[in-house]
C-alpha cells in the first residue's frame, strides 16, 4: 500500500514507523526539514520537505498513484485543504484528516465532509479520543490502562501487581481451573521493562504489569481476583478546562449515575466558557497547583483528580500535589513519552498519552481486512486488533489450537452471534465471528495476513 503522511510530528512519525515496518511504501511530507530528516534517517520512508497542501509537493510525494493520504499537520486548515487537493487533483481514494477545532467537529456540520463538499473520509479528533480515554481510566480506577472492545462488551485492562495480589506465583493455566466461569485471560506481561505474551505455565510476580482481557460484566470480579479495589468514583476534580477537560465534564454530567465534578482552569476566558457550557459542574478560576484552591475544591475528599492541561509538567505536579493532599487516584495527561517513566516514582496512578490514542484511532482505518478497532500498547511495543473473520480468511473454520499464530500473539476474546465468550483451544473460529488479538509489534504483519482476504484494504 502506498501512503502519504503529511506532518512529521509525534503522530505522523509514529504512523510512519508502524506502516514502514510492515513494508508499506510510505512518504512523509513536512515543512520542517529537520523533522523530515529525522523521519527519513530513522525510518524506511521517503521524505519530502514542503507544504503538504501544495499540489506540486503532493505530486513529488507520489499522490498520483497513492492509496491513502493522512493529513496530520498542526493546522486543521492545512489538513482540510490537503485532503481537498488530494481528491480533486490526484483522486486519492482514501483521505484521513486530524482536526482539533471543536467548531469543525460539530455534528450539525457533518455534511461538510461529503465527497461533493470537502472530501474527507475519516475525521480524527485528538481531544475527543483523549476525553474518551480519560473516562475509561475513571471507570476502572485500579488500572493504569484500559480500552473497550467488541461493542463495549469486553475490556483490555492494565494492572500493576503488588504483594497483596492473591494469585501471585500461580501458573496461568490454573487460573482458568480456579475461576472456571470467569471470562478473563492474561494476554501480556511487562517484567523488567520487557513486554511479552505469556505461556500457560508462566507465573505472575510482584511488580509485573499485566494486560488482561475481560468481559465487561466480569470487570469487578477480575479486579478483585488480582487484588484491586472496585470503588466507584463519585467526586472528581478536573484540572484544565480546555477542550479535553470540558468534554470529560460534559460526559460526566450526562451519565445516569451522579458524579460530582469540579473543574479548575487558570485562564479566565476558558473558565467562563466552561462555566457557560456546563450545568451542574462547579468551575473554579485559578491555578491547579495552588494548594489553597485545591483545598477549596475539597481535594481531600475527592475520589480522583484528572490533570488535563496543555502542559505536561503542570499535569504531573498537580497530580503529585493532589496525591500528597490525600486524593487516592491521580491521572495525568502526558504528551512527552519520556516522562511516563516518572509515573511510578511520583506515585501517579495512570497517564493518558494523546499520541497513543490518536495513533490507535488512525491505525484503525488503515489495517487490512475487516479490522474494527486497534489499540497501540506502550511505545508501539504491541497492538490489540479487533477484526471480523471473513469466509476466505486462513483462520476461518479452524480450531484456535490449530491456527498457526506467531509466538507473540494471543486470542483475548471472541464474539459469536453477538455474545462475547472466553476463547479456548477447542473453540472453532467461524465466518462472521469477531476476534480480538494481542500481538507483539513484530507479529502484526502476520496477523494481518491471517485476517485479510487477498488484497482487501478497507
Amino acid at each position: 500500500m502506498k501512503v502519504i503522511i503529511c506532518g512529521a510530528g509525534q503522530v505522523g512519525w509514529q504512523i510512519a514507523r508502524h506502516l514502514s515496518s510492515e513494508r508499506n511504501d510510505v512518504t512523509v511530507v513536512d515543512s520542517n526539514p529537520d523533522l523530515v530528516r529525522r523521519a527519513s534517517d530513522t525510518l524506511d520512508v521517503q521524505g519530502i520537505t514542503g507544504f503538504a497542501s501544495y499540489p506540486d509537493i503532493l505530486d513529488r510525494a507520489g499522490a498520483r498513484d497513492a492509496d491513502m493520504i493522512i493529513a496530520a499537520t498542526h493546522s486543521d486548515e492545512v489538513n482540510m485543504v490537503t485532503c481537498q487537493v488530494a481528491h480533486s487533483v490526484f483522486s486519492v481514494p482514501r483521505k484521513i484528516a486530524r482536526l482539533r477545532a471543536q467548531s469543525y467537529l460539530n455534528a450539525i456540520y457533518s455534511d461538510l465532509y461529503r465527497r461533493d463538499h470537502l472530501p474527507i473520509d475519516v475525521v480524527i479528533s485528538p481531544e475527543r479520543e483523549v476525553a474518551e480515554a480519560a473516562l475509561q481510566r475513571l471507570s476502572a480506577p485500579a488500572t493504569f490502562d484500559t480500552e473497550s472492545f467488541l461493542e463495549g462488551q469486553a475490556q483490555l485492562i492494565g494492572l500493576v501487581l503488588d504483594e497483596t495480589c492473591p494469585v501471585l506465583h500461580t501458573p496461568l493455566r490454573q487460573l482458568s481451573e480456579l475461576f472456571s466461569t470467569l471470562r478473563a485471560i492474561v494476554v501480556g506481561v511487562r517484567r523488567d521493562h520487557t513486554l511479552f505474551t505469556p505461556d500457560p505455565g508462566d507465573q505472575l510476580f510482584p511488580g509485573d504489569q499485566i494486560y488482561v482481557f475481560t468481559h465487561t460484566e466480569d470487570l469487578n470480579r477480575t479486579l478483585e481476583i488480582f487484588g484491586k479495589s472496585t470503588k466507584k468514583q463519585e467526586r472528581v476534580i478536573i484540572i484544565g478546562g480546555g477542550n479535553v477537560g470540558l468534554s470529560v465534564a460534559k460526559r460526566l454530567e450526562a451519565r445516569a449515575e451522579r458524579i460530582r465534578a469540579k473543574v479548575i482552569e487558570k485562564n479566565r476566558a476558558i473558565a467562563e466558557r466552561a462555566a457557560d457550557a456546563l450545568e451542574r459542574t462547579i468551575v473554579l478560576n485559578g491555578d491547579g497547583l495552588d494548594m489553597e484552591l485545591l483545598d477549596e475544591a475539597n481535594v481531600t475528599r475527592a475520589d480522583a483528580v484528572l490533570a488535563v492541561t496543555d502542559d505536561d509538567k503542570t499535569n504531573l505536579l498537580a497530580s503529585v500535589r493532589a496525591k500528597a493532599a490525600g486524593c487516592p487516584l491521580a491521572i495525568a495527561l502526558v504528551n512527552d513519552p519520556s516522562l511516563t517513566s516518572l509515573m511510578k516514582p511520583l506515585d501517579i496512578d495512570a497517564f493518558i498519552n494523546p499520541r497513543i490514542t490518536t495513533v490507535s484511532s488512525i491505525l484503525r482505518h488503515i489495517r487490512h481486512g475487516r479490522v474494527r478497532a486497534i489499540y497501540s500498547i506502550g511505545d508501539a511495543e504491541a497492538e490489540v486488533i479487533e477484526a471480523q473473520v471473513l469466509s476466505t480468511s486462513p483462520i476461518a473454520g479452524q480450531q484456535i489450537r490449530d491456527i498457526d499464530f506467531p509466538e507473540g500473539v494471543l486470542v483475548g476474546a471472541l464474539m459469536k452471534r453477538g455474545k462475547v465468550v472466553r476463547p479456548t483451544g477447542s473453540m472453532r473460529i467461524e465466518e462472521g465471528d469477531v476476534i480480538t488479538l494481542f500481538a507483539m509489534a513484530a507479529d502484526v504483519a502476520e496477523v494481518e495476513r491471517l485476517l485479510q482476504v487477498s488484497i482487501d484494504f478497507f
